[in-house]
């Protein structure tokens, strides 16, 4: 009992200072002389801070050391808590939106999934489309990690949450021995890049809040746009060029970024082995889909069909979501290799989702070494990526993890059939849902969104974006009869 009250001490001091978030919303309906949004913001704001103090002030005497078991637990409490509080305005501002599409639409902003049952973008309240977009920045590099960098200083303990939120396999490796340290660290690069990726949209072409947005989108890897038709309202090859640089930035683990930074040197990329196969993956899948389009006819021209292919690719690739065109229409081979790189390109630590291509790269080479162990039985062949030697315990914990993964997406879409959706819909929108990349195919393609979903098949890829945003292993394992014994 006394660690439940724990998580809730801590979730509550989560939402006050989640509330904070408010701010940029409230601000933006100063500037845009938005009285009523400005007051419905406010408004939220209060219940969100009154709501976190309430839980703190109720449990303030169970603050402690959260162990490994309620790290998991206050991880999926707050990603399940926050959404719900970022409802509010929506369901203030927007008539007629019920409870369950104004939670998929926040789930989808603070995972970076960028699926979206709303339409009318296009004429949505600024500070509306503010917020879609901030939740998206603020879960790209995960908000627990903000929280890790105050929490230690409100008395509670921040490696078990950190640990539990972090995506990848190597959940260890930290870039400062202090892991408020390490946290405060990579905001401060993920906010300098969103800076310069605000201020490159803007010379590309952009108004200052479509390029706000936009950047808070491409850090996030989420994809929410402020038009209807994404990306491609714009019809600009330089605003796409600027958001696939961003995005290629973004697919790639911050803490390559911030050890760049500090070591004044561009080789830390280079010596990145999960960035060179990640990025070279996803630029030479941009080549071979234009090279296709081409062949098919589907542009007659080949620099046109690079321009579209390598846009949509990385941003699909990259687990973002935005579209310049309706790729749906493609030939059937396009979309689904896309489908496929987006499962596995994303570095861990960084904004993206899926399974990680460090997970990949250690899949390869385990069944390298199965190989090798067919024809030499007695050899010993430690596993080595980058130079480093990755224990046996990883290689275990990966081969867990993608069973689980392909588990989870067969059986969401067996549920998603069985309420009466086609296989191509079901299929992409679990898929789309679990990666975090939004758009599918079919019923949920780039050309069309999520509205057409009813309330249960919602709820389904509102909970498949869950899974995927913490990595499958932290939702499931509450469901484990171990995680409850004492």
């Amino acid at each position: 009992m006394h660690r439940a009250l724990t998580v809730i001490h801590a979730l509550g001091l989560m939402l006050v200072v989640f509330s904070a978030a408010y701010v940029i919303p409230v601000t933006t309906s100063l500037i845009y002389g938005d009285r009523t949004m400005l007051l419905d913001f406010l408004l939220a704001m209060a219940w969100t801070f009154a709501a976190g103090v309430l839980m703190w002030l109720l449990t303030r005497r169970h603050k402690g050391e959260l162990s490994i078991r309620h790290g998991y637990l206050l991880v999926v409490a707050m990603w399940m808590a926050m959404p719900a509080f970022a409802t509010i305005p929506l369901l203030m501002m927007l008539p007629g939106l019920s409870f369950t599409d104004a939670y998929f639409e926040t789930m989808s902003g603070l995972s970076t999934t960028g699926a979206t049952v709303l339409t009318g973008l296009d004429t949505l309240p600024p500070a509306i489309n503010v917020w879609r977009h901030e939740l998206q920045w603020l879960g790209g590099l995960g908000i627990i990690v903000l929280a890790v960098a105050v929490l230690p200083l409100l008395g509670i303990g921040g490696r078990q949450l950190f640990k539990a939120e972090m995506p990848g396999p190597m959940k260890s490796a930290g870039l400062t021995p202090r892991i408020a340290d390490t946290a405060r660290n990579l905001w401060v690069v993920y906010v300098a890049i969103t800076l310069v990726c605000i201020g490159a949209l803007k010379w590309a072409g952009m108004g200052w809040l479509d390029a706000v947005c936009h950047g808070f989108s491409a850090m996030g890897l989420g994809g929410f746009s402020t038009h209807d038709d994404s990306v491609g309202y714009f019809n600009s090859p330089l605003i796409e060029f600027v958001l696939i640089v961003f995005m290629l930035f973004a697919v790639i683990n911050f803490a390559t970024h911030f050890l760049a930074w500090h070591g004044k040197t561009l080789g830390i990329y280079w010596h990145d082995t999960e960035a060179k196969a990640a990025i070279g993956l996803i630029l030479v899948s941009c080549f071979g889909i234009a090279v296709f389009l081409w062949w098919n006819g589907t542009y007659p021209e080949f620099l046109t069909a690079l321009r579209h292919a390598s846009f949509n690719v990385v941003s699909i690739g990259a687990s973002s979501g935005f579209a310049s065109v309706d790729y749906g229409k493609w030939p059937i081979f396009a979309p689904m290799w896309m489908l496929f790189v987006g499962c596995i390109a994303a570095s861990s630590g960084s904004t993206g989702g899926g399974i990680k291509m460090i997970r990949t790269l250690v899949l390869v080479k385990q069944a390298g070494r199965e190989f090798l162990k067919l024809l030499h039985p007695s050899v010993v062949n430690p596993m080595k990526i980058g130079g480093q030697v990755i224990p046996n315990s990883i290689v275990f914990a990966v081969l867990g993890f993608i069973f689980l993964y392909f588990m989870t997406i067969a059986t969401l879409t067996f549920v998603l059939l069985i309420s009466g959706m086609d296989f191509i819909s079901a299929f992409s929108a679990v898929v789309a849902c679990v990666n975090n990349f939004g758009p599918g195919l079919g019923a949920v393609g780039p050309a069309s969104n999520y509205q057409g979903l009813n309330d249960f098949q919602t709820w389904i890829c509102t909970f498949a974006m869950l899974v995927g945003r913490l990595e499958i292993f932290t939702v499931l394992i509450l469901f484990t009869p171990h995680f409850w014994r004492r």
